[in-house]
């Protein structure tokens, strides 16, 4: 995997072209800041992020992957509610039928924003369309721009606040999103000249390690090629057991934080909550494939 003194990487980033909260440049600059040795944008549903690092110019010294998280349907052996998150590295950012499988993706969200704005007029919140797209400033707007435009009207004090008591799953202003499924993600990804990877496995709340192995076993024949490893919610046992996953079915390992900037307070980039660890060596293998 490398050498021990490499440096930790970061493959789970999300920019303003998504959720995120800072630029790809700042992104770029905050990675050089801490001393990683890569990093991957991997926008939900978007490209726009990684497209604008690349115009920016990579600094000297820093790995980059085009990357992406598509939000897809879970199968019938995977019950529960929100998405499976499908992230896919080193993808063509000119591929065609990705780009048109995201322009659907965001035709589709369009209605979206408005339906929970609805909501939140109903419950006495007056926020406009026109504010939500200014917070976005150009990206692709969604309910993190919602949550702070609840933050600085004064309605909540914090944007974790906006989620728990309005714009989270099952609150009073929260409206399902489009998704696509699971096999097509992946097919996408992988005719994109990508790598598919299975995010933060251990968010899929399934009971024991055999379901897991089951859905792996299951995405695998369809393409997919790895297991998100290393993620700041997985414990010490689940990060075991998921490497334990991934070298049985022969799935690549990788990690990141799902870096969303001030979204997610206390979260930074390359080290999560503080105590994670990327290997070097998972960035190496994907530049490999």
């Amino acid at each position: 995997m490398g050498s021990s003194a490499a440096p930790p990487v970061d493959l789970h980033i999300h920019s303003t072209a998504s959720d995120g909260t800072l630029t790809p440049g700042e992104i770029l600059a905050r990675a050089v800041r801490l001393g990683l040795g890569a990093i991957a944008i991997t926008d939900h549903d978007c490209l726009d992020g990684c497209r604008e690092a690349l115009r920016l110019g990579i600094p000297e010294g820093l790995g980059f992957l085009t990357g992406v998280e598509i939000s897809a349907d879970r199968p019938a052996s995977c019950p529960g509610d929100g998405s499976l998150h499908i992230l896919g590295y080193r993808v063509r950012l000119d591929d065609p039928a990705l780009n048109d499988a995201f322009r659907r993706l965001q035709s589709a969200r369009g209605d979206r924003n408005p339906r929970i704005l609805e909501r939140l007029q109903a419950l006495g919140i007056p926020i406009t369309l026109a504010e939500v797209e200014a917070e976005a400033d150009g990206g692709h707007p969604g309910r993190p721009h919602i949550a702070r435009v609840l933050v600085r009207k004064g309605v909540v004090a914090t944007i974790d606040e906006a989620f728990a008591r309005y714009l989270g799953d099952g609150k009073p202003a929260y409206v399902g999103k489009e998704r696509i499924d699971c096999g097509r993600a992946i097919a996408l990804i992988r005719a994109a000249g990508g790598v598919a990877v299975l995010a933060h496995p251990g968010l899929l709340e399934l009971d024991d390690e055999r379901r897991l192995e089951r859905l792996l076993g299951e995405l695998k024949e369809t393409g997919l090629q790895g297991l998100e490893v290393f993620f700041p919610d997985h414990s010490p046992v689940q990060t075991a057991a998921f490497a334990r996953l991934a070298g049985r079915l022969g799935l690549l390992m990788t990690g990141g934080t799902d870096f969303h900037g001030e979204i997610q307070p206390g979260v930074e980039m390359g080290s999560g909550r503080g105590g994670l660890f990327v290997p070097y060596g998972l960035y190496e293998r994907l530049l490999a494939c």
